[in-house]
């Protein structure tokens, strides 16, 4: 098996994460700014930068997710980077045109549906985009560079950056309009999980039962920086001695991981689980340091 081949771009990845997008942008011009809420990562600081300076946030999107990437590129791969710049490209254009075709819905008078609504519509389309293997740039890419280079796990940084870009959007809005955006926040993670399995915060492992355990093994090693193990197996029916591959990825990689076993083995057998902890070399604090500076 050719390990090259998977990084193969996906014309229905593409237009797909293109939907999501579309979605996604919609519900922040639509929704969020008519009603005042707030949003984490670099979208929510497009917000306040439009709050306060009337900043396009179709031209700081790019803006502010560019230098990230330029940064960044060392820690994605080559069908990661493909797939997060398009995503970057696609959710620029998409709030660019939603504020030229604007469709508002009448929300104003009900700020609890506007909540749900605003939490309903951007979780899906970034459930869409994820579960496609894509992203919008912005905060994935600042958690992929801090766990690489301090050892601090994705989701920890994810949340706490949100988290930051919520409490500096009290410059622009008040304390009720923050508490139906954590409505809306709690409904987004809701709406994540469901439309995309394994986005949650905690880490997933997989066991992988394959006729091709040394492609799969170095396919993820390879594509996700992740180690492996080769456990030995014996067959209960067959008898017969098998290798199973285990891994511990990100919720951000599990979609990169299925893709490698689908390449390579679709008739792999696969059982996936929830991890609550996750210690030790090549998962968390002891990965491989690469240079995100360095050039080849």
């Amino acid at each position: 098996m050719n390990v090259t081949n998977l990084e193969r771009i996906s014309v229905r990845d593409l237009g797909m994460i293109a939907l999501g997008t579309a979605l996604y942008g919609w519900g922040l011009i639509n929704i969020n700014i008519p009603n005042q809420l707030a949003e984490g990562g670099v979208s929510g600081i497009t917000l306040i930068l439009r709050a306060l300076f009337g900043w396009n946030p179709a031209y700081t999107t790019l803006l502010l997710n560019v230098p990230l990437v330029f940064i960044g590129y060392r820690v994605l791969g080559r069908r990661s980077l493909i797939y997060t710049i398009w995503g970057i490209s696609s959710l620029s254009f998409w709030l660019w045109l939603w504020q030229v075709v604007p469709t508002p819905p009448a929300l104003d008078h009900d700020m609890l549906i506007a909540g749900l609504l605003a939490g309903f519509v951007s979780g899906l389309g970034l459930g869409i985009v994820f579960r496609f293997g894509g992203t919008s740039g912005g905060t994935d890419i600042v958690a992929r560079i801090t766990e690489q280079r301090l050892g601090i796990q994705i989701g920890r940084t994810m949340f706490a950056l949100d988290a930051v870009v919520l409490i500096i959007s009290l410059i622009y809005i008040d304390i009720v309009h923050m508490m139906y955006t954590l409505i809306a926040s709690f409904v987004f993670a809701q709406v994540v999980n469901f439309t995309q399995q394994g986005a949650a915060y905690s880490a997933r492992s997989f066991m992988i039962f394959t006729q091709y355990p040394e492609e799969i093994s170095h396919a993820i090693m390879s594509e996700l920086d992740r180690g492996t193990s080769l456990l030995k197996a014996e067959g209960g029916y067959s008898h017969i001695d098998q290798r199973v591959v285990y891994a511990v990825v990100d919720p951000s990689e599990v979609n990169m991981v299925r893709h490698i076993i689908n390449q390579i083995d679709p008739k792999a057998f696969v059982s996936v689980f929830d991890t609550q902890e996750q210690l030790g070399e090549g998962f968390s604090y002891l990965r491989p340091k690469k240079s995100i500076f360095k050039f080849k």
